[in-house]
């Protein structure tokens, strides 16, 4: 790749501001059917959710009721991300201490949240691999959230990113296969058995 085309792909398309317009446009035109994140300066969809999508929310929702009910896990909700949160992203859920987005706006600073969480999609869509599996981790890492928990549907894997360092992303990633135990550390302190995930494969 030439260094021209390189810096064209490094290049925002457009401004923070210009993003959050059509964002809302798209949202209040689609009746929310439409969801856009802002990525390392690149637009991207956020693909609507199916139901085995959205049951994995709602699995790690109960797991952290139970053993952390001063918890909140929240779906739909924005994160200024990136350097300079100069990025915009949506995750599948977000675990924060109680009350915390209370009074937030849209796009919530991500100074307080404990974890994020997103689900690969089953489809074709190289971008949703790319900024699943590259883009965001890099995103939360920089932005400061302590822990990142990738559901990776196709390769039947959990796999939770940790230790972030500004601006560079995740120093350490634990994965393991669907059917073993995952360790949510602290300030979590949350066990995930992740046997029902296989469920939610097919």
């Amino acid at each position: 790749m030439t260094a021209m085309a390189e810096r064209a792909l490094q290049s925002p398309q457009m401004s923070v501001e210009e993003f959050e317009r059509i964002a809302a446009f798209a949202a209040k035109e689609t009746d929310d059917a439409v969801r856009l994140e802002f990525i390392n300066g690149r637009i991207g969809v956020k693909k609507v959710a199916d139901g085995d999508h959205n049951s994995v929310v709602v699995w790690l929702n109960k797991r952290c009721m139970r053993a952390r009910p001063d918890l909140d896990v929240y779906q739909g909700q924005g994160l200024r991300v990136e350097k300079y949160r100069e990025g915009r992203a949506i995750p599948d859920a977000v675990v924060v201490p109680e009350d915390y987005f209370a009074g937030h706006g849209e796009w919530a600073d991500p100074s307080g949240v404990l974890l994020v969480l997103e689900v690969t999609s089953f489809d074709s869509d190289t971008d949703t691999d790319k900024r699943d599996r590259k883009e965001k981790p890099i995103a939360y890492g920089a932005a400061g959230i302590p822990f990142y928990l990738l559901i990776d549907r196709d390769a039947r894997t959990a796999n939770l990113y940790s230790d972030p360092v500004p601006e560079v992303g995740y120093g350490n990633c634990r994965t393991v296969p669907f059917g073993d135990t995952l360790a949510l550390p602290e300030p979590l302190g949350v066990e995930l058995d992740t046997e029902k995930l296989k469920q939610y494969v097919d």
